[in-house]
């Protein structure tokens, strides 16, 4: 045998059964004929099986869902969803904001209140329907008397802004930090008042109802009036400058569309410091506003692209009787008259206003100050603060 075929006879016997038997193959054992049958009967048993259990479930999972939906979600509902949607809690102990979680930097970042909530308006592009104050010269040397003055009061924190009609020179002692406003807050609603009669919104010869949700404490006898009674526009605005009545305040801050309406009013005007936020009595301070857009607001009285002649009438009138005469007409010469506004609220006091001076010449001064709560050291400040400011005046040429 050649040596070829012999190496092949050899691979071939060492690598075929029995040495290494082949793989088996489905086709290698037989099926019984009986055997098929069974398996087909046991398939068809569990599928059969399992359509019964698969129904019961779904029959078990409906009556379940249908009593949680009937007894559960009623109760879900009126206890808990409706709460939140109103912001209303049925449970005391429980405090809910929904408001806050849904806009986290409404409490640090807004400019107005919409819907008795602090909000961020979009910024006014227009023009602002206020003039600024024309400024020339600052007046160093009255701000320096001013500040030894300030000196001798430690206990009192003063803003302090004078501008005077007739140069423009002006000083301005902290006039763009923020304050409480107190009453002063009565300025800026009147204003809106008489614009909204300017553009023919109302009259002064509308009439309100007085109620007892209008009657606030603090300043003014309309808290003790008889509920039901029939005030005019005019009535109503003559009594809170000359009374500085909180009630008759609430109630034209309604007529004129709440807070909310004061506050787009103010944007409008170009004012940016000046803030409504509470009725009447606003005894802690969140109502605010600067010396600097008191200011403004005082100077825009005379504007005739801003008010009507007769508006300004009403107004100047006023202004002009305020009963409370206290503050800085008690530094004023003879012969000098003031328009003006007071406020306080015990841990602040302030006037602003217009003087006139006897030779016809005139100045905005407005002054407010911090104080420990009713310390007369406040009305003992802005009474000699006023002085100096019209002395030096007097000498302003």
């Amino acid at each position: 045998m050649p040596q070829a075929q012999q190496r092949r006879t050899i691979y071939s016997n060492q690598y075929t059964y029995p040495a290494y038997p082949r793989p088996y193959s489905h086709t290698d054992v037989p099926i019984r004929k009986k055997t098929l049958i069974d398996a087909r009967k046991q398939k068809q048993h569990q599928h059969q099986r399992v359509k019964k259990v698969s129904f019961f479930s779904r029959l078990v999972s409906l009556i379940f869902m249908g009593l949680v939906g009937y007894y559960v979600m009623p109760f879900v509902f009126h206890a808990i969803s409706m709460p939140l949607i109103h912001g209303h809690q049925n449970y005391e102990n429980i405090k809910i904001d929904t408001y806050s979680f849904a806009y986290p930097t409404s409490n640090y970042l807004n400019n107005t209140i919409f819907q008795h909530r602090r909000t961020l308006a979009g910024a006014v592009s227009g023009k602002p329907m206020m003039s600024e104050l024309y400024k020339t010269e600052r007046m160093d040397f009255l701000e320096t008397k001013l500040r030894g003055l300030m000196s001798k009061y430690p206990t009192i924190q003063s803003a302090i802004t004078v501008w005077d009609f007739n140069t423009g020179k002006y000083a301005d002692i902290n006039g763009s930090e923020i304050y409480p406003a107190a009453s002063i807050i009565k300025v800026p609603v009147l204003i809106h008042l008489f614009k909204s009669i300017d553009n023919n919104e109302l009259s002064v010869y509308d009439e309100m109802k007085l109620t007892d949700y209008f009657k606030a404490s603090g300043s003014g006898k309309l808290q003790y009036a008889k509920t039901g009674g029939i005030y005019t526009i005019d009535n109503l605005a003559k009594t809170m400058i000359e009374d500085s009545d909180n009630s008759a305040t609430n109630m034209l801050m309604t007529k004129l569309g709440s807070m909310t309406s004061i506050n787009a009013a103010l944007r409008a005007w170009g004012i940016k410091q000046t803030h409504v936020q509470t009725w009447l009595p606003d005894l802690s301070g969140t109502n605010y506003t600067t010396t600097n857009d008191m200011a403004t607001m005082l100077y825009n009285l005379d504007n005739p692209s801003f008010l009507t002649i007769n508006s300004r009438e009403y107004i100047v009138d006023y202004m002009s009787h305020v009963k409370n005469d206290r503050l800085i007409p008690q530094g004023l010469g003879k012969g000098a008259s003031f328009l003006h506004k007071t406020g306080d609220i015990g841990s602040m006091l302030g006037d602003a206003g217009i003087v006139f001076m006897p030779d016809g010449r005139k100045y905005i001064v407005v002054i407010m100050a911090k104080r420990p709560y009713n310390s007369p050291l406040g009305k003992d400040f802005i009474q000699q603060a006023s002085k100096i400011i019209y002395n030096e005046m007097l000498n302003t040429k």
